[in-house]
């Protein structure tokens, strides 16, 4: 039962890589004949039903035997994470990918545990950095930095507009995850209602900004009408459940690592099925983002010279 429980949890992890990183290529596809506007839109309205039914169904309790939260504050504190969250990164992204390959995007993702390192540090406070994860932050900005290639441009192009996009989209996810840790974390809620709420929040919010963000012309066929379904429902929906059984069975460090499929992911669907290409900077300024990514999580560590020679006159001498 346990070895069936685990392949469970590593299948849904899989899934969440798979699909959440798919979702750079549900975007390009769909902007063929919608908006990006209407994209954005569908992600949050459909996730939000989904989840709601969810929710329905499973009715999960808060403390004091609710289904919802009662103080106003908490519902305040979601429709921040509702906008900062989803809102803004997710009609970012989707504007981006107008000027930017689905594979680049995808790349800009992952930047996301730098912004929130920062954002927790400098910002909310939540948390202090040691030596080694400051040093992962600036190898992240410095990989950010040699992923746009700034010298390679005169003036400010679409290209290099949807990069500050995608750069902004992951700055919003840092914010996002500082605020939840500061404001949110520390509170009995259940993780479907969770989910819901900051999805379906979102959601509602977007149904009021229909005539801004959601009108205009579609054209519907099924690679469309699929990549919105499977954006809305799957990533913004479904893979938020997975996420949360992920990580009450891993933890949120191991969760996190979610972080590492999701670019390989974009980047392998959209050179294959979209033909997308790079530049040499751009793959090396991914792989010191990810060593940015390792410095500050922890998963990677540089000993300092003294530690270093601590350790050797530690360790016996050989006869």
């Amino acid at each position: 039962m346990k070895t069936r429980g685990s392949l469970g949890i590593w299948l849904q992890f899989l899934g969440m890589g798979i699909i959440w990183g798919a979702s750079f290529l549900f975007m390009k596809v769909a902007l063929v004949g919608v908006g990006f506007g209407q994209i954005a839109w569908s992600r949050l309205v459909l996730g939000g039903l989904v989840l709601g039914a969810v929710v329905l169904v499973t009715r999960p309790r808060v403390d004091g035997g609710a289904v919802l939260p009662r103080e106003p504050v908490v519902w305040l504190h979601f429709v921040v994470i509702a906008i900062s969250g989803c809102v803004v990164p997710y009609l970012l992204y989707a504007w981006a990918e107008q000027y930017v390959s689905s594979s680049l995007a995808s790349i800009y993702n992952a930047v996301t545990p730098i912004m929130t390192a920062i954002m927790a540090t400098a910002v909310f406070r939540v948390e202090r950095l040691a030596r080694d994860q400051v040093l992962g932050v600036v190898i992240g900005v410095l990989g950010v930095v040699v992923i746009i290639g700034p010298w390679g441009y005169a003036a400010m192009t679409g290209d290099l507009w949807g990069q500050l996009a995608c750069l902004g989209s992951a700055l919003s996810y840092g914010f996002t995850f500082g605020y939840t840790r500061r404001f949110l974390s520390g509170r009995p809620i259940a993780g479907a209602t969770f989910a819901f709420l900051n999805i379906g929040i979102a959601g509602v919010i977007m149904l009021l900004l229909t005539p801004v963000v959601a009108l205009g012309p579609v054209a519907l066929d099924w690679p469309i009408t699929l990549s919105l379904l499977a954006l809305g429902a799957l990533g913004t929906g479904v893979v938020y459940i997975w996420n949360i059984n992920v990580l009450r069975a891993w933890g949120p460090t191991n969760a996190s690592t979610v972080t590492y499929v999701t670019p390989v992911v974009g980047v392998v669907l959209g050179v294959l099925l979209l033909g997308e290409t790079f530049s040499w900077h751009e793959p090396v300024g991914a792989g010191l983002v990810l060593v940015g990514i390792l410095l500050t999580q922890k998963r990677l560590r540089i000993a300092s010279f003294a530690e270093r020679r601590r350790r050797d006159q530690a360790a016996p001498i050989p006869r």
